[in-house]
């Protein structure tokens, strides 16, 4: 590969329409359910509100309806991801089982997976943990030492996943492990798992962050025994089907709107004639969105077409972490203002303050270049998709 590939998708018939009536909804229910908008994906978790949205028929847009699905595009799902994402709806529940480990499944799971699991997830009642990340690895994915050994009619895994988010509050985990000898690129004897977390005997310990938040949690597999048909794929499979599940993380508009609540508020903020300095802040910042925006969806176009886009994705996650960090630093300068740290200003569905968001932002910053692969290694798989590696 010489370059890159980012051709602007055509949009299907009523997407407009069917924008309208996300709105619509995402109105009525935080009139109702008082939740308070943060368009950082990874903020709030409501079961019923991705209830409420697999009643829809939101959850699992793109799957085949013999697993639940609606087998709606792709770029229909993206419209509606952004809608959600705009209005800062509690959608980390259900968001990686329907982003990547359902998608997974679909691509690689056997038959009695998806008819036992991708059903439920659309339906917006099963969650989904990562397994990728151990201690002392970093970034480096493929540094995997947890470990999976045939044993008996099953598989035996000994091993420690960390930074699994929600896995204290999920039903399944999709588990990197090493299931044979790495070879020369190190790539190779990866397999992938489908952990019960609710019966397999996983130690979910949880890790406590320095806002005092229980997200992430340290998972430890201390000759936990599972089925043998709960390998996914092919066994010296994983990297492969590791490799597309990350484009799947890495690429949506997640990537660039978790900070998008500042943004609105820093727009409010400056009224509707601001003085010259702060209006060239915020005219260059939207026109930055505006470019990522279209880059991304570029990228749901060719995952609509059928492609892998893993360069592009990284390309827009690298790019897109970058500017949420932007927007809030833009802030900082352009207006004499100290954020402020803890709960969210106000109570019900009312929305943050200017400080409020802008001091939630900044806690939340060094997360978003870290979550889905670090700047470093995103710019890694970039340069050897110029070829300069």
């Amino acid at each position: 590969m010489t370059g890159f590939d980012f051709p602007p998708p055509v949009m299907p018939p009523g997407v407009e329409a069917l924008r309208a009536e996300v709105r619509a909804f995402l109105a009525q229910s935080q009139a109702e359910e008082g939740w308070r908008p943060d368009s950082d994906f990874g903020s709030d978790w409501s079961a019923s509100f991705s209830r409420a949205l697999g009643a829809r028929g939101w959850i699992g847009m793109t799957w085949p309806a013999a697993y639940g699905g609606h087998e709606r595009s792709a770029l229909e799902r993206y419209v509606v991801i952004e809608e959600l994402l705009a209005a800062g709806a509690p959608v980390y529940a259900h968001w990686v089982a329907d982003r990547q480990s359902g998608p997974l499944l679909l691509r690689f799971g056997s038959e009695a997976q998806r008819r036992a699991i991708l059903p439920r997830i659309a339906a917006g009642g099963c969650y989904f943990a990562i397994g990728m990340s151990e201690p002392d690895s970093g970034s480096d994915l493929a540094s995997v030492r947890t470990r999976a050994v045939r044993s008996g009619d099953g598989w035996r895994i000994d091993g420690t996943k960390v930074w699994t988010s929600n896995a204290h509050r999920s039903h399944y985990m999709i588990a990197l492990c090493r299931t044979g000898p790495a070879g020369e690129s190190r790539h190779e004897g990866l397999s992938q798992f489908l952990i019960d977390l609710e019966g397999d005997g996983v130690e979910v310990n949880p890790i406590v962050n320095l806002a005092g938040k229980h997200d992430f949690n340290e998972c430890v597999f201390d000759g936990v025994t599972i089925p043998a048909d709960r390998l996914i794929g092919r066994e010296g499979d994983g990297w492969r089907q590791v490799t597309g599940e990350l484009a799947l993380e890495r690429s949506g508009p997640e990537r660039i709107l978790s900070t998008f609540h500042l943004l609105a508020a820093l727009v409010e903020a400056a009224g509707p004639a601001p003085e010259p300095r702060l209006a060239e802040a915020i005219g260059r910042l939207v026109a930055e969105f505006y470019a990522l925006r279209a880059m991304s969806l570029a990228v749901a176009g060719r995952l609509e077409a059928g492609a892998l886009p893993d360069v592009e994705a990284a390309i827009v996650k690298d790019m897109g972490t970058r500017f949420e960090a932007e927007v809030a630093e833009t802030l900082r300068r352009a207006v004499p203002l100290e954020p402020v740290a803890g709960d969210r200003d106000g109570a019900g569905g009312n929305a943050p303050s200017l400080a409020s968001a802008l001091g939630a932002s900044v806690l939340g910053l060094p997360s978003f270049t870290l979550r889905g692969g670090t700047n470093e290694i995103l710019r890694s798989i970039i340069a050897r998709g110029l070829g300069v590696r």
